[in-house]
């Protein structure tokens, strides 16, 4: 129904802004509000020309508080070495770690001693119960 017939409310005067209900908000509720609970953005771009696919997007935006972010799981700025230090430590240990293994690894084979291979003269021994 228009609002100018509903019982008991006024019809807008022309040029007179409109009554939303974030109207009384300040932008500080309402980025309290976003981060609060999270907001999700999802869309998909496709260009095709006749019935050929030519370019496909996926679009998915997450905005949210980091408390929020942690709560639903999400915390992979903890593991980026880019965006974190520690990060960048673990990184580096790794690399160290496996530089050893190598090394250890090329020792290893250095000093082990190939068996000898049975001669075909000499006929294997088994042992019997």
């Amino acid at each position: 129904m228009p609002a100018s017939t509903l019982p008991n409310t006024p019809a807008p005067r022309p040029g007179s802004p409109l009554k939303t209900a974030t109207s009384a908000s300040s932008l500080a509720d309402i980025l309290e509000r976003v981060l609060d609970k999270g907001i999700v953005i999802a869309g998909d771009v496709t260009i095709s020309v006749g019935q050929v696919e030519l370019l496909s997007i996926r679009i998915r935006l997450l905005i949210s508080s980091v408390d929020k972010a942690r709560e639903i799981g999400i915390n992979w700025w903890e593991s980026d070495p880019h965006l974190s230090s520690r990060a960048q430590e673990l990184v580096q240990t790794n690399q160290q770690l496996l530089a050893r293994i190598d090394s250890l690894e090329r020792r290893l084979a250095e000093s082990q001693v190939p068996e000898p291979k049975p001669s075909l003269a000499e006929p294997e021994r088994f042992a019997q119960d």
